[in-house]
């Protein structure tokens, strides 16, 4: 009896000298439907011509600031002004400048189409007469873009070109033969917009007297039906073209179109029909068009120079890779304003650089080199001579920011703290934004003079540095380990609340691991890190490990993945998985993985391959059998299946369902135009063949990202159900001890004697 008076007595006396702080707990509902987690974001700068001002579509007004103080400087327009004017709903969705600034066209009536495709109805707006008129009157148009003098603006309408001369009104109409699922004109078809990243397919000439058009016929890609359902009496369906690996891909042709003649002339691309054409671009002569041709296995480009009055081409530069040609180094050809020179990037010396050529494709200069890569080119200053990009110059989990000069020296820092960095320069560069973050804290946006002194932080993210003290989350360790073949691999790790070392731990693994991806960054992970938050709340340890074929380390890291995507992957994330498993805080018989995507083909792929080594797995959207995804992607990678077929059968998930040991929840959105229904539904026939059970969840009429309505809160509330039911299960301990709860009240320091020793409570009570 009086022991346990004086454990009350001492109990009393502890709780005095703190006070007491609700924790709050993380919930589904938190994340995925108040978004109360968002992070607060800066979007890109539409910088104008003087470096100092940019724009920004604010409550339905085109808005001009000051960059280095952040004040509204004017309104350029505000449909209040033009109110009443037929055709416009009043609703402004985006806008983009003439090149002088002068007008600008107005979006507004939006429908997207694929990922990144839309159509709408744009409005020419000049500025100093205050006019505003309508692009075209008989339909929706696509891609409306200025030419460099603001005289004309080209548009697609129902797969042909035109353009409209602002000055009379006049519309011209470029093509004629277009037709849905047979011929498009400047426009990318499925493939291209998907794989190659871009929609418009037409570019005007420096002078803006020419327009340089892409033509797909299509007619003979084999076509892909989706099922929509709108409670209707019947389904809707929805066919387009969309090639699977080593079926046809559209026959693409380049022309030059000529305002003054009224003609076109096709550009000289070869007799080979079978090739891609990743992208176009002028060079800074009117009269040249720089079209790069690549073959279909993607390991050899061209950079073939065009005459724009006759077509006729000629090489300029040949780049071949034993491997393929990374789709990154595409976007980063500039041609110097002098004219004898030409930037580009390439991996030709197993890291990803920058190099000078002359225009008679003779290398001048490695401009940058080391084993280390540069990961996005911002541009070049001619006026300075200096090249700006961002590289993982430090460590492969982490990005700077440098400015170089066009020998190679001199090179600055311009953005080097801890963590992930990127940048966008001012039209002057004399002023950029450093964008900061790091796994542990939100992005931070800054203003630098190009002397690099601080001139003002945009936004810090206060409220969700706020909200992590709050929730207590936990903060995100990395490690790397070696594997069985003696390469190091990369990972991070969040240990439960109240992290007890006695305890063994449920563990889920985090995957993506496709060709040059990274999973494993000292950046901020956006919404997931707040759902890994709340399964860290829950008891588990969450992880993630960048297997071989990720990013950030070279050639040879990322390219021994070369016709046997899956394999190597595999074998690293079970490696990965036996590593934290061998851990004294974690039970190496709960073991999940959980992946989208990619992601959901190397979860698959892991648990099928991996039998006995991950007790669970979510597959949201994944690939199950290479042979049904795009001929772009998956033949980079893996070539065709007749010149592949061990690759493809060996590594690729339906092929293995009898393997099936432990829980599987498969997902697939109905809508997704990308990684078909077609893989989740050959799967669930593959696993009924072989007598498995398994989950599974579909989203009708919901794309690859499955959003819209309640879907995503709907979705992780599943995902997050079926690991507590399958995967979390009762808690084990290797040595015994107290284990501890989540403590809902946690304790904050309130006063202690100086040199005062906190102990927390429950130990203070087992040692009384």
């Amino acid at each position: 009896m009086i022991r346990k008076v004086s454990i009350l007595i001492l109990a009393l006396v502890f709780v005095g000298q703190y006070s007491i702080a609700q924790q709050e707990d993380i919930t589904l509902e938190g994340i995925w439907k108040d978004y109360k987690f968002a992070t607060n974001s800066v979007p890109g700068f539409n910088f104008l011509k003087d470096g100092k001002h940019y724009t920004r579509l604010e409550k339905n007004k085109v808005q001009q600031y000051d960059l280095t103080t952040g004040n509204l400087v004017s309104t350029i327009f505000d449909p209040a002004s033009v109110k009443g004017k037929a055709g416009f709903s009043g609703q402004v969705d985006g806008y983009s400048f003439s090149d002088d600034e002068s007008k600008l066209l107005i979006r507004t009536e939006t429908e997207f189409i694929y990922r990144h495709s839309t159509k709408a109805n744009y409005f020419i707006y000049d500025r100093k007469k205050g006019t505003f008129d309508q692009l075209y009157e008989s339909g929706k148009q696509r891609n409306a873009t200025f030419n460099p003098s603001a005289t004309r603006v080209a548009f697609v309408h129902e797969n042909n070109l035109y353009f409209r001369d602002v000055k009379s009104g006049k519309v011209i109409q470029v093509t004629t033969d277009g037709e849905k699922n047979k011929i498009i004109n400047g426009l990318a078809d499925w493939v291209y917009e998907e794989e190659f990243a871009f929609t418009r397919a037409f570019q005007w000439s420096p002078e803006g007297d020419r327009l340089a058009y892409y033509r797909f016929d299509e007619s003979e890609v084999p076509e892909f039906t989706l099922t929509n359902y709108h409670d209707n009496l019947y389904p809707e369906y929805e066919t387009f073209k969309y090639p699977k690996v080593g079926s046809k891909n559209s026959e693409v042709g380049i022309f030059i179109y000529d305002a003054a003649t009224e003609k076109s002339v096709p550009v000289t691309l070869g007799r080979n029909k079978d090739i891609y054409v990743p992208r176009i671009k002028w060079t800074e002569d009117n009269n040249q068009l720089c079209v790069y041709k690549m073959n279909r296995h993607q390991n050899e480009i061209q950079l073939l120079l065009a005459n724009a009055k006759s077509g006729e081409t000629r090489l300029l530069l040949k780049e071949e890779n034993k491997y393929y040609i990374s789709e990154y180094v595409l976007d980063n050809l500039t041609f110097l304003k002098n004219g004898k020179e030409f930037i580009w990037t390439s991996e030709m010396d197993g890291w990803h650089h920058i190099y000078l050529y002359d225009m008679k494709g003779r290398k001048k200069e490695q401009i940058t080199e080391g084993e280390w890569e540069v990961t996005n080119f911002y541009g070049v200053d001619e006026n300075t001579g200096r090249i700006y990009y961002q590289a993982a110059e430090k460590t492969p989990m982490g990005r700077q920011v440098y400015s170089i000069g066009l020998d190679g020296k001199n090179k600055q820092i311009l953005a080097g703290a801890g963590g992930w960095n990127s940048a966008q320069f001012s039209s002057t560069y004399d002023y950029y934004v450093v964008s900061h973050s790091t796994a542990n804290s939100p992005m931070s946006y800054t203003v630098y003079d190009k002397k690099g002194k601080l001139i003002r932080v945009i936004e810090e993210n206060k409220d969700i540095k706020k909200k992590q003290q709050e929730y207590g989350t936990q903060p995100i360790e990395f490690f790397s380990f070696e594997t069985g073949d003696k390469v190091k691999l990369n990972g991070w790790m969040i240990k439960p609340t109240n992290f007890n070392p006695n305890r063994q731990y449920p563990v889920l693994m985090y995957v993506y691991g496709g060709p040059g991806s990274q999973t494993v960054k000292d950046g901020w992970m956006g919404m997931n890190y707040w759902w890994f938050q709340m399964l860290a709340d829950q008891g588990y340890v969450v992880a993630s490990v960048d297997n071989r074929g990720t990013g950030g380390r070279g050639e040879k890291f990322k390219k021994m993945t070369y016709q046997q995507l899956g394999h190597y992957e595999t074998l690293d994330q079970i490696e990965a998985a036996k590593h934290l498993g061998s851990m004294p805080y974690t039970d190496a018989n709960r073991i999940g993985i959980f992946g989208w995507s990619y992601g959901g083909y190397m979860s698959s792929l892991a648990l099928l391959k991996g039998s006995g080594t991950f007790k669970a797995a979510i597959a949201v959207a994944p690939v199950t059998n290479w042979k049904w995804y795009d001929t772009i992607y998956t033949e980079r990678f893996m070539r065709t299946y007749d010149e592949n077929p061990d690759g493809y059968r060996n590594n690729s998930p339906i092929y293995f369902a009898e393997k099936l040991e432990g829980k599987y929840l498969l997902v697939h959105g109905m809508g997704d135009d990308n990684v078909h229904f077609q893989h989740t539904a050959e799967m669930a026939n593959a696993l009924i063949k072989a007598n498995k059970q398994f989950d599974t969840y579909y989203y009708p009429n919901r794309n690859h990202g499955i959003y819209g309505g309640n879907a995503r809160l709907h979705l992780y509330q599943k995902m997050t159900d079926f690991l507590k039911e399958d995967l979390k299960g009762r808690a084990t301990a290797r040595t015994r001890g107290n284990v501890v709860p989540r403590n809902k009240a946690k304790m904050k320091r309130k006063e202690l004697p100086s040199g005062g020793k906190i102990v927390p409570m429950e130990k203070k009570l087992q040692k009384e």
